[in-house]
């Protein structure tokens, strides 16, 4: 039995997946999400309506990007070096791009989608749901299936006095990656990890696919653009083991500020709302949302939606640098300070999490 791939190219997720079954040179079947598998396979296999599903050689269903990646990563016996580094910094690094690609770059992705190319992405939806339709008939079911998603940009915090940041913010991240992808094949050198995974979900299938985004990567940013050709199409060059050393490119330092900078004081704030509300729903699991917070982008103030499954994100990170030796740590964390991530040494961590579909839980509840 082949990999079986559940999703579609308008997918941000589905992106994420499919680079790194090329990459590791898995072979595996894609199969369009229509609503016939979405009745057949995926609601009968997960249990909710979501894309990417993944089924094994040995018929196992997987869902979440990071849960598919992380088991294929870790039972293949062949092919590119794990997608984790082996080096102290090097792999708190691609656990913090994977976050900030995952949990924030959804901002600015989904803000072009639907405030700039919305007709567009309804004829996606359509024709993702009904493949064999006419393009007309496409445009009606993808208008009635965008409706969730339509909305989805204002709540992650791309709301009408919010744009001018969101844009201000990714035209600024774009220019520091075409700079850093002109001297580098991929985030940390010469070989894709955790931290491509992460960002070529939204670079690939919202920022490069769609018309308004892709016109713009492909005009201002086109080292960015050769690599998310290669990384989604022919990783071969991207699967050169890295070196030994532990050093992080110095043209990677800015998006890593700028991590720190945009993403992190909205985690610690979230952490500390979804430890009070667990203290006081003891034993119940988490809602996907939790209200909404604050952020801050460019100088301008926001409000977004809280996601605690972004705090299983950060549980990641914090479990990697617990786990190592003091003098390890020791210099993680003079790193991190020198990025501005100090929240992440001693961040406020709720009690612990696990993944529940679509959200999180209470660990062991």
């Amino acid at each position: 039995m082949t990999i079986t791939l559940y999703g579609g190219e308008v997918s941000y997720f589905t992106g994420k997946v499919r680079a790194y079954l090329r990459w590791a040179d898995l072979p595996f079947e894609e199969v369009i999400a229509s609503a016939d598998v979405y009745r057949q396979v995926i609601l009968p296999s997960v249990g909710v309506p979501v894309i990417p599903v993944l089924r094994t050689q040995s018929g196992e269903i997987l869902q979440d990007t990071t849960v598919i990646i992380d088991t294929l990563d870790r039972d293949r016996a062949n092919g590119p070096p794990s997608v984790y580094p082996a080096t102290p910094i090097r792999k708190l690094v691609a656990l913090m791009l994977e976050t900030y690609g995952d949990e924030w770059l959804v901002i600015p992705a989904m803000h072009y989608r639907w405030h700039y190319d919305r007709e567009w992405a309804m004829g996606e939806f359509g024709a993702l749901n009904a493949p064999q339709a006419s393009a007309e008939e496409q445009f009606k079911i993808g208008g009635k299936l965008a409706v969730p998603f339509s909305n989805a940009a204002s709540l992650l915090g791309a709301t009408p006095d919010m744009m001018d940041a969101v844009e201000t913010a990714y035209e600024a991240l774009l220019a520091e990656l075409d700079a850093h992808f002109a001297s580098s094949p991929a985030l940390l050198g010469a070989q894709a990890t955790m931290a491509d995974f992460g960002l070529i979900g939204p670079l690939y299938a919202h920022l490069y696919r769609d018309p308004t985004p892709g016109e713009l990567m492909r005009r201002r940013a086109p080292n960015v653009t050769r690599w998310v050709e290669e990384l989604q199409f022919q990783p071969q060059r991207l699967r050169q083991p890295l070196d030994d050393g532990d050093d992080i490119p110095a043209t990677l330092l800015p998006i890593l500020r700028r991590m720190a900078r945009e993403q992190l004081p909205p985690l610690v704030d979230a952490a500390g709302k979804v430890s009070a509300w667990m203290a006081e729903h003891p034993g119940e699991p988490l809602p996907r949302t939790l209200g909404k917070h604050g952020f801050e982008l460019e100088g301008r103030r926001g409000e977004r939606i809280l996601r605690p499954y972004s705090l299983w994100m950060v549980q990641r990170i914090r479990d990697h640098l617990k786990s190592l030796e003091p003098a390890a740590r020791e210099q993680a964390d003079a790193f991190l300070r020198s990025i501005g991530a100090d929240a992440l040494i001693d961040f406020p961590d709720p009690p612990r999490l696990a993944r529940d579909k679509l959200s999180v839980r209470p660990a062991g509840g």
